[in-house]
């Protein structure tokens, strides 16, 4: 019996808060004008959950925020130009969770 490939990601879409920006002097061309934001993944709760990542920031996000980001190819086609480099990407500012 052969092992079952593992996807990439479970959720394809993870709830995060933007806890700070990631300056760049030089950047991917691509990327001209989009802002790089640092992401804590948290739970439901609001707890941290995971480690940081550096998100490419395509909705405008404020420090604070909580947003969804999504991780692998789903991250590079969120900009116009899917042909990027991109391995995160904040796509929804979330506004409430109701449970």
């Amino acid at each position: 019996m052969r092992p079952r490939a593992r996807s990439c990601s479970r959720n394809p879409v993870q709830l995060g808060e933007v806890v700070g920006t990631v300056v760049c002097t030089r950047k991917v061309p691509v990327w001209t004008g989009q802002r790089l934001r640092l992401v804590q993944p948290i739970r439901e709760d609001g707890k941290p959950q995971g480690r940081l990542v550096v998100a490419l920031d395509v909705v405008s996000s404020g420090e604070g925020q909580q947003v969804f980001f999504v991780k692998g190819r789903e991250a590079a086609q969120a900009i116009a130009d899917p042909v990027n480099p991109a391995d995160a990407a904040i796509v929804v500012l979330v506004d409430r969770i109701e449970t």
